[in-house]
This record gives structure tokens, sequence and C-alpha cells, in this order.
């Protein structure tokens, strides 16, 4: 579990985060959600530990990473598995290659312990048959695939996520969504997910936290997000929903043959 409690963030005398608490419970998947500029990547990057807050604390399990010093920060990194945006493979090394590194750099483990681990990865997101490719030769979905695998290769404790169905399409996404939720509750870790897909929430969520203006304005899950009173909360969720269906509707109809 991570408790997030009274942080505060500032640039340039600008206050980005203002007094945000939150709770993210382990073996759920957690959402932050928000328009952009509304503060939940400097909030992800603050829970990550590339930012410091200004003021307030965030417990890893009771383990404030705002107060540790750089020794103990780097302890606690190894316990946490990273999945980026755009999945940051590298392209000099294959898809086996991409899942080792983080084996490699921070594990004791003998090399044969490692590369079976390695595999496991790769069988547990179904791409047991791709170590040899390189990323420019598979799908944005595989890269993503293999971005997981890599995540997940130290058996992290906490899993942060940025944007990860960003550039893929809905069927994928779902695909995307699943897996992250599946492998959460497999190994009951920590998951929080940085995300603007209202497919995500809508399908995952089972702790949202909304924020807004840099403001915690809301939390609940997906049962409740249609039914809150929060107008912020319905704008962004309605806006976000109707311009992804009309996005869809085109992209299905400019694929038709006209008659």
């Amino acid at each position: 579990m991570i408790e997030v409690k009274d942080i505060t963030k500032s640039f340039d005398g600008r206050t980005i985060l203002h007094d945000v608490s939150a709770t993210f419970y382990t073996g759920k998947t957690n959402l932050i959600i928000g328009q952009s500029g509304s503060g939940k990547t400097v909030l992800m990057k603050s829970l990550v530990g590339l930012l410091k807050p200004d003021s307030g604390q965030i417990l890893f399990d009771g383990r404030d990473i705002v107060s540790m010093d750089i020794k103990a920060q780097k302890a606690l990194r190894k316990e946490i598995g990273m999945l980026f945006q755009g999945s940051a493979l590298f392209d000099s090394e294959t898809v086996l290659g991409n899942v080792m590194f983080p084996l490699t750099m921070f594990s004791d483990s003998p090399y044969d312990e490692m590369l079976d681990r390695a595999h496991f990865c790769l069988k547990r997101v179904n791409l047991e048959g791709a170590s040899d490719k390189y990323p420019n030769e598979i799908s944005g979905g595989m890269q993503k695939r293999v971005a997981i695998a890599r995540a997940i290769a130290l058996n992290p404790k906490y899993l942060f996520c940025d944007e990860p169905n960003s550039g893929l399409d809905p069927k994928t996404s779902i695909l995307i969504d699943e897996l992250l939720s599946d492998i959460t509750h497999e190994y009951n870790m920590t998951t929080i997910i940085n995300t603007h897909d209202m497919n995500s929430v809508l399908g995952i969520g089972e702790n949202i936290v909304f924020i807004n203006k840099g403001y915690r304005e809301w939390v609940g899950d997906k049962r409740k997000i249609f039914t809150t009173a929060n107008e912020a909360l319905n704008e962004f969720v309605f806006a976000t929903r109707l311009f992804q269906e009309v996005k869809d509707y085109v992209i299905h109809n400019a694929s038709k043959e006209p008659e």
C-alpha cells in the first residue's frame, strides 16, 4: 500500500499540487485521472521519487520516500517496476535482452536463473516465441507487453504505469488493461496507472483518484464514477468518453468502401 499525505509541490512560485492525500491499495488497480495540466504527472513523478515534494509524506508500506536518504531510496527502487508511456525499449537489444536488462543491473542471481526469470516473464505476457526479435520487428502492442515483462522481471511490490495505452488501438488497449489487472491480482502488487483512457477507467478502475487543478477532488471506483455529483469529474468523464466515441466512429466509417 502507498499512502500520500498532504503533499504540496511548486515550481517557480506556482503550486502544482495542493495538499494532496490519497491511498493506493495493494492487489488493486489504482488509477490517477485528470485533464492535461491537472498535476497528475507531477504526482506520479513524486510517487516514484523523481520529484521531491515541498511538504508531506509518501509512505510505501510505512516507509517515507520523501525523507529517505539516497541509499534507502535506491533500495526501495528495487521494489518498483516502471512501465513508460512509449515503452522505452532498447532498439539495439532483442526482446529477451530488454527483459534481461533490469535483472543484470540489479539482481545478484546466477545468470541461468536470470535467464529463466526473463523467459518466465515473456511467457506470462504471451511472448515466449518473440525473444529473438528486435523492437522494430514487433507491433506496438507487443512492444508494450515486452515493457510489462521487463517491469515485472524483478518481481516488484509496486508497479507504476504511465499512459500504458498511449498509441494503441482500442482492442489492443483492452488486452493491455486485462494483462495489467491480471498481473496485479496474481502477484498482489500495488499498481498505479496514470491514464487519460476512459475505457481503462471503466474496465479496470478499482480505485480511482481524480486530480483537478492540483487538488484531489474525488476518489471512488468504476461503479461510482457515473453517479458522482462532482461537476469537474462529470465534465472530464463525459467529454473524454464522447470524444473517444466520435473518434472511433470516424475511424470505423472512414475504413468503409464508398457505395
